[in-house]
């Protein structure tokens, strides 16, 4: 990417709840914005809404690797997330029904071999 306006710590930055981004002060009097989505996908350039500058943002990835999904992707993943364990419970009930037969175990040993 080109250049940037400026390197920012991330302790530099202020956090806003109501909008759920990191910002910083920019010269054209907005403000630079990171998400903690965009930080725990690796992502460090915050942008500024008014003009085209960017600035790099330094912090520790390992600080936002376990934030949770937004709340749009929230939903989503915890409708994923019953999905998966219900089919889980599909599986372990497939194999408590699973029976071999003495002639499926020879033809299953031969196909191994």
């Amino acid at each position: 990417m080109g250049a940037y306006y400026d390197e920012i710590e991330i302790e530099d930055m202020t956090w806003d709840e109501s909008k759920g981004v990191y910002h910083y002060p920019c010269p054209c009097g907005d403000r630079f914005e990171i998400s903690r989505r965009q930080l725990a996908n690796y992502e460090d350039i915050a942008t500024c809404p008014s003009c085209s500058l960017i600035i790099r943002v330094i912090y520790d990835p390992l600080d936002f690797e376990d934030e949770p999904p937004d709340d749009e992707q929230g939903t989503e993943q915890s409708d994923e997330d019953e999905t998966e364990e219900s089919d889980d419970d599909h599986f372990q009930d497939a194999l408590d029904k699973l029976t071999l037969h003495d002639d499926m175990k020879v033809s299953a040993v031969a196909l191994c071999a």
